[in-house]
């Protein structure tokens, strides 16, 4: 049985599962989520995830919320092909560590910027506020072009990479949406050199967020 995933575009959790499947090759039926729809206001989408959030995954009656485990879920699931973890025991932990650090610190400000912009009417925003949730953003970047080990994160491409990315891609896609809001580079040298790796990716032009602009007409 395929396996079905509940997702809503643009979301970056949603869209490192997706990256992950695409990138093992397993077959999958996508669910696309509207948030102005009501979709997550369902009994049925509840009875999946009682916390109403994405990316949700089913797959032989199993139900699994939380896009880190989902992670680890399919890497375990799936062995063969390409690897989403390393074999080798401290490659490994680092992977899962950067995984950890692109979510509690990273993604805590980014989630703080989607609710200053996206959730928060024009006439309402507090250009103080958005100031200093991006100067925290560009900061903890900042640590992050010194953690990075050769062409990918952790050396190799994992799941840190398909981690990471779509945060950063949806700081972006916020800055572009909203011109003259936000100011200053988010990236240094050798994250800009790895975030346009990533972005030329097949599998990440694959699942470009379908409202976005597509990379290529950029």
């Amino acid at each position: 049985m395929a396996l079905t995933l509940h997702t809503m575009s643009g979301s970056p959790y949603g869209w490192r599962v997706w990256l992950a499947l695409e990138l093992k090759g397993i077959p999958y039926e996508l669910r696309t989520l509207s948030w102005e729809g009501g979709d997550f206001r369902t009994p049925g989408f509840a009875a999946l995830n009682p916390r109403r959030r994405v990316p949700v995954i089913e797959h032989d009656g199993f139900v699994l919320y939380e896009s880190a485990a989902i992670l680890e879920y399919i890497a375990d699931t799936w062995p063969d092909g390409p690897a989403l973890f390393s074999s080798d025991l401290r490659q490994r932990a680092i992977e899962r560590r950067m995984v950890r650090e692109a979510d509690q610190y990273f993604a805590a400000a980014l989630e703080h910027l989607v609710e200053a912009v996206f959730y928060t009417p024009p006439e309402k925003r507090e250009q103080a506020r958005i100031d200093a949730i991006w100067a925290e953003m560009r900061e903890e970047l900042a640590l992050w072009e010194s953690l990075i080990r050769g062409d990918f994160l952790a050396g190799g491409f994992s799941a840190a990479d398909i981690t990471l990315f779509p945060e950063i891609a949806l700081g972006f896609r916020i800055a572009e949406r909203n011109p003259g809001l936000v100011t200053g580079e988010l990236l240094g040298p050798r994250l800009a050199s790895w975030y346009a790796r990533m972005r030329a990716l097949p599998l990440v032009r694959r699942t470009w967020p379908p409202h976005w602009v597509p990379p290529a007409l950029e």
